[in-house]
Order: C-alpha cells, then sequence, then structure tokens
C-alpha cells in the first residue's frame, strides 16, 4: 500500500530485457534507505518487489527489480529506458502520515497527456483517459498519476472522456510530472473504493 506522495524521482540506469520480462536497475538515495530484499516500492505508480540493491559511496544505491510481461504492457513501464527519471515511493507503515490516498500500486489504465496550461502559481495538466475508467473518475476525488496521488479538478465526458489536475510547484519541482508533455503516456489508478462500490452493487442487482 501506498499513499501518492512521492518521496524523490530516480534514475533508471539500467534496462535488461528478457522476451517476456525485463530487469530495472534505479538510482536512489531515500528511496533505498533501510530497503531490503523483498520490499516494495512504487515506481511511477506501479508496485515492483526490490530483487537487489548495490550500495554507493556517496549515500545512495542501485536497487534491482524484475518486470514481468503483463506490467510492461499495462503500465507505461514498457518505455522507460536508461538515463529516464522515475518517480518512487516506498510501501507506507503503520506509523506513516496518509498524506494522499489509498493507493495499491495496481495500475489500471494508461493515459496521455493532452495539454498543459500554465498558470501564475500552478499549472493545469489535461490527460486523455481511457473510456472504460471514467466511470471512476470524479470531480474533487482522488487520482494517481504516475504514482503521484492528485484531486481530479475537472471532468471532460462524451467518446473522448479527459480529466484535469491542478499541479502545485513542489508537484511540478519533485515528481516527473513536470517534464510530462502532451503526446505523453501516464500510468493511471483510479480511486479502488469506487471499484469496489461498483461490484457490491452490481452483486446486489
Amino acid at each position: 500500500m501506498f499513499t501518492g506522495i512521492v518521496e524523490e524521482v530516480g534514475t533508471l540506469v539500467v534496462r535488461e530485457d528478457a522476451g517476456d520480462s525485463a530487469v530495472l536497475r534505479i538510482r536512489a538515495r531515500k528511496a533505498v534507505e533501510g530497503v531490503a530484499l523483498g520490499d516494495s516500492i512504487a515506481v511511477n505508480g506501479v508496485c515492483l518487489t526490490v530483487t537487489g540493491v548495490e550500495p554507493e559511496g556517496d549515500g545512495s544505491g542501485v536497487w534491482s527489480t524484475d518486470v514481468m510481461a503483463e506490467t510492461l504492457r499495462r503500465s507505461s513501464l514498457g518505455a522507460v529506458g536508461a538515463g529516464d527519471g522515475v518517480n518512487l515511493e516506498r510501501a507506507v507503515t503503520v506509523q506513516t502520515r496518509l498524506g494522499g490516498h489509498m493507493v495499491q500500486g495496481h495500475v489500471d489504465g494508461v493515459g496521455t497527456v493532452v495539454s498543459r496550461m500554465p498558470g501564475e502559481h500552478w499549472e493545469v495538466v489535461r490527460v486523455a483517459v481511457p473510456a472504460d475508467l471514467a466511470r471512476y473518475v470524479v470531480q474533487k476525488g482522488s487520482i494517481t498519476v504516475d504514482g503521484v496521488s492528485l484531486t481530479v479538478s475537472a471532468l471532460g465526458d462524451g467518446a473522448e472522456p479527459w480529466f484535469e489536475v491542478s499541479l502545485i510547484p513542489t508537484t511540478l519541482r519533485e515528481t516527473t510530472l513536470g517534464e510530462r508533455a502532451p503526446g505523453d503516456r501516464v500510468n493511471l489508478e483510479v480511486d479502488v473504493i469506487a471499484k469496489y462500490v461498483e461490484r457490491l452493487l452490481g452483486a446486489r442487482s
């Protein structure tokens, strides 16, 4: 379980493709503090398991993870390469403040950045959402974009649904969302509560 509060932007230093899977080696500093084999770290919103850690002399480290074909296919991780920045968040503990919302690290689909509209103190980003996910997105509700917990500020329905989020300077500066351009693909995870409610109501009817 995660909160959608990104701890740092790490760097993918090596990607080893092996047909139906890939090994990612990611350099980080804060995200490797106290980490152990088997721990979970969200990478651009995808929950991945730590399979190895190599400490470096400057206090940083490179950690490894295996990514299966299903994950590569259903998320934007299929397109990341060496040198790319990635949002990182370690799994929550019972002592952690829930600063964002409940995030599972299970990507529901991939959206596309449509536009960016700069403001004086923030930036409004519009994202096209897959039609089968649009029903779970509500105004003022929560959504996770590349692992970042955000509040939906506007919605557009119809044949090509979209939502907008307002990014504050900290989010623009401390996550990869500050660099996402129109046409870029982003991982989306909708609020899990909405999916449970739909399932329960469907069963009752």
